[in-house]
């Protein structure tokens, strides 16, 4: 019987555990956006405000991975709580900036922190070069074209 591992199997393999200590992290960290009523995709517009200043719905949705159609129905349900504002451009009326509000920068600050330390908690079970590979290994794989 041949003991080698078939290609195909490891592939499926790392996928399998790489998308489940991907979701049991995410879950564990999205609590702490979740206490403060905001969902992932809220905490990272906000998020992408708070550390880039304001930004065009499509730079906004293209940082945080979501398509155009997703980021304005987030950023309708953010404006709605006051956390965002969007601003039109003057020269081109199809261009809107959106900025924080004051609300939305003292929430998103208050979230951050909590978030930063749980990830630096989740992060902590690997040693700092484990970290660096791992990180090194996520972007190999995420920069990856078809």
């Amino acid at each position: 019987m041949n003991t080698a591992v078939r290609p195909t199997f490891r592939a499926l393999n790392t996928y399998t555990k790489l998308m489940r200590a991907a979701e049991s992290v995410t879950g564990r960290v999205s609590r702490f956006m979740a206490a403060a009523n905001l969902t992932i995709s809220q905490f990272g517009v906000l998020e992408a405000l708070h550390h880039k200043g304001p930004l065009c719905q499509r730079d906004i949705g293209a940082k945080i991975l979501k398509s155009t159609g997703n980021i304005t129905l987030v950023i309708d349900n953010l404006e709605k709580h006051g956390f965002v504002r969007r601003e039109r451009n003057t020269d081109d009326r199809r261009y809107f900036t959106v900025h924080l509000t004051q609300t939305g920068a003292e929430l998103i600050s208050r979230v951050f922190a909590d978030v930063e330390a749980a990830i630096v908690a989740e992060m902590s079970l690997l040693s700092e070069k484990d970290q660096e590979l791992l990180g090194e290994l996520c972007k190999k794989l995420g920069a990856r074209r078809e």
